[in-house]
């Protein structure tokens, strides 16, 4: 399998021993980054890549059985566009697909054009991990009901909070924001579980750690994530528009809620949630490798799991999730898996969600979704409208 790569960041060099462990006649035989700073790590994986500026270049001088998009966020529609456009068979994008509702528009319209819905597969990779699985099959079985409301949270550390502060992504227009860039994992997860598309949604937040003001003496913590590409070195600089606290509240289209907490100063991390049924209730922490279900009308407890994944080896990449990502995506291009746990479309509408969520605190207003979803629905149906 020859594989292509277009921005070989920290994230797609992290990933690469898992695709090659994944099939391992697999071979990186290009990338195009301006820069050479990850390439020893294909070169330890015994691939030999030739190293392309500019992505144009490399997919007019290969064919790829499988090409990786990890570019900046802001870069990923320009990359889509071409890969689509190209005969690759296969697109492997890391999150977020694009950063804001403009680009979701233009992503959808490629997509109705070329395919991208078999073609195209996306880097939310908590959908793969243990515990949305266990929370999925908790839901299958019948133990939740009617989903009525949703209480979920992702709170990261000063250490990562500051990375985010110093990284590329502290700019919105090359990021789309915090609750994009980050939480859009998060906010993909319960509209699968919810099964309906957001409809209105409301959301308060803004930043009050990372300012100069507040910068702390002798916190070296703050400093163990390194910034990359377009970094600084002060997390406390005030450069940027990123928030470090927020939270939204979100009515879905058949009339269940969802609050979510995000905040970028937690000294103890979490990231947990209760999803409340008609008939029972699921809590859980990917962090905390917890699970429990209880059933409303006797309080009883079908399952109650301290230890999701049961050794501490399993629960690393994205708590067991990064393995099981690969092993999955190798299975479909294989045309062993029919289906992955979620397409190009969720992942775009988990986008869209977390776009609402800015555009409904910068503006101070409840942001109603109709319009946008019948936009969408309409850039979906491109190729079919044309015909």
């Amino acid at each position: 399998m020859k594989v292509g790569i277009i921005g070989l960041g920290d994230r797609i060099a992290s990933l690469a021993p898992r695709f090659v462990d994944a099939h391992p006649g697999l071979t990186f035989t290009a990338v195009a980054d301006p820069f050479e700073t990850r390439l020893h790590v294909l070169k330890d994986l015994g691939s030999d890549p030739v190293r392309y500026d500019r992505a144009e270049d490399m997919l007019a001088a290969h064919r790829f059985d499988l090409l990786i998009i990890g570019s900046p966020n802001h870069l990923h529609l320009d990359h889509l566009g071409q890969a689509l456009q190209s005969d690759v068979p296969f697109i492997f994008a890391e999150k977020p697909l694009v950063i804001s509702v403009d680009e979701t528009l233009k992503l959808a319209q490629l997509i109705s054009c070329h395919d991208g819905l078999r073609r195209i597969m996306v880097g939310m990779v908590l959908r793969y991990s243990p515990l949305y699985r266990a929370l999925r099959q908790a839901q299958s079985d019948g133990h939740l009901g009617d989903i009525m409301s949703i209480e979920a949270s992702e709170h990261i550390g000063p250490y990562h909070g500051s990375f985010f502060m110093r990284d590329w992504r502290r700019n919105r227009d090359m990021s789309g924001g915090f609750m994009l860039e980050k939480c859009c994992h998060d906010l993909d997860l319960y509209q699968g579980v919810v099964g309906a598309r957001p409809q209105k949604v409301a959301s308060f937040g803004g930043r009050k750690k990372y300012l100069p003001k507040h910068r702390p003496d002798g916190a070296t913590y703050l400093q163990d994530k390194l910034p990359r590409w377009n970094g600084c070195e002060d997390a406390f600089s005030g450069d940027g528009d990123l928030i470090d606290y927020q939270t939204a509240l979100v009515q879905y289209e058949n009339g269940a809620t969802m609050s979510f907490h995000t905040n970028l100063n937690v000294p103890d991390e979490f990231r947990r949630f209760a999803v409340i049924g008609r008939d029972g209730m699921a809590e859980g922490d990917f962090i905390r490798n917890s699970f429990r279900v209880t059933l409303s009308d006797d309080g009883s407890m079908p399952l109650d799991l301290p230890n999701v994944v049961e050794s501490s080896d399993g629960h690393v990449g994205h708590y067991g999730a990064d393995a099981a990502m690969v092993q999955d995506l190798m299975a479909y291009i294989a045309g062993d898996l029919p289906d992955l746990p979620l397409n190009c479309i969720d992942a775009l509408e988990a986008g869209v969600t977390a776009l609402a969520m800015d555009d409904a605190m910068n503006q101070g207003q409840v942001i109603d979704l109709t319009a946008t979803w019948q936009a969408f629905d309409t850039a979906l149906n491109t190729q079919r409208n044309v015909a």
